[in-house]
């Protein structure tokens, strides 16, 4: 395509933005609505899923040592269980610091006096490469003939399992419907628009205008609907984010989780956004023009 007939385009794409008044208006509110439904549950199912990710990564086996097995036992049993397939690190915590980790956890005035005689075991914290390896490697441990005994939170692990997997699939499925739903809504917007103008395309035709020299302003056109409706909504994202981030960022720090950082996740929330707008506005477009190009 020639430079000069590009800029042609790119004019006659602008001006027909302004001609449409009304129907530009509606065009790009219906971007914007569908982009800010489907902008705020990209955050929550993202915010979810790395939420529900560090729930399962704090999931590890806690391998409790025999009492009287000498340190090259214990260095012997840490090299076994590091060999062992699936097993990304392996901890030692002694029963001092074990103990000291429990009175943290509780009330030291009525559990204080077990200082004076230490009832618990050193014990191995192992974790594992996926956490839905954690009880396959427990298994393995309790066999060392060192070990007393091995707690993983074996009566809730698999129902944690089901339900963050389930959460995971239901927001998947969640999103990708608003996203079609978006899609299809603002396609058919934008679609209004140009078929209003079906005579201006039709005698353009009638006077031999080629397909491309009619197609294009309008595929500009399209593509401007789509990002002009898809820049309030990454400001409205990218504002309100950072709000409850810093809001609630404290909060859930105390309960051991965080939400993703706002940097990051706007970043890819706004190329999402744009992308869609752009994708749309350019399809519906042209699905629109096709319709009066054979005259």
């Amino acid at each position: 395509m020639k430079f000069n007939a590009t800029k042609r385009h790119l004019r006659e794409g602008l001006k027909n933005l302004s001609r449409s008044g009304w129907m530009t208006f509606a065009s790009i509110s219906a971007v914007t609505v569908m982009l800010v439904i489907v902008g705020f549950f990209m955050i929550v199912f993202l915010n979810g899923n790395h939420i529900a990710s560090t729930i399962e990564n704090n999931v590890e086996v806690r391998a409790f040592i025999e009492h009287g097995t000498d340190e090259a036992e214990i260095e012997e049993l840490i090299s076994e269980v590091e060999s062992q397939a699936d097993v990304e690190e392996v901890l030692f915590v002694d029963k001092e610091e074990g103990l000291e980790n429990f009175l943290a956890s509780t009330n030291e005035e009525v559990w204080g006096n077990l200082r004076e005689d230490n009832p618990l075991r050193d014990a191995l914290s192992v974790t594992a490469s996926s956490p839905q390896l954690t009880e396959e490697i427990a298994t393995a441990i309790e066999k060392h003939p060192q070990v007393n005994n091995v707690a993983f939170g074996e009566d809730i692990i698999s129902d944690l399992f089901k339900i963050t997997n389930t959460g995971r699939i239901a927001g998947a499925i969640i999103v990708a419907a608003l996203l079609f739903t978006a899609m299809f809504l603002i396609s058919n917007t934008i679609k209004l628009t140009i078929l209003a103008r079906k005579k201006e395309i039709q005698i353009m035709k009638l006077v031999g205008a080629t397909n491309s020299f009619v197609r294009w302003p309008f595929l500009i056109e399209g593509m401007l609907l789509g990002l002009l409706g898809s820049i309030i909504p990454v400001a409205i994202m990218s504002i309100g984010y950072h709000f409850v981030y810093i809001e609630a960022g404290s909060f859930l720090q105390t309960q051991a989780y965080s939400l993703l950082p706002p940097n990051e996740l706007i970043l890819q929330i706004s190329i999402l956004l744009v992308a869609v707008g752009l994708i749309v506005g350019i399809w519906g477009s042209a699905m629109s023009v096709r319709k009066f190009l054979k005259v």
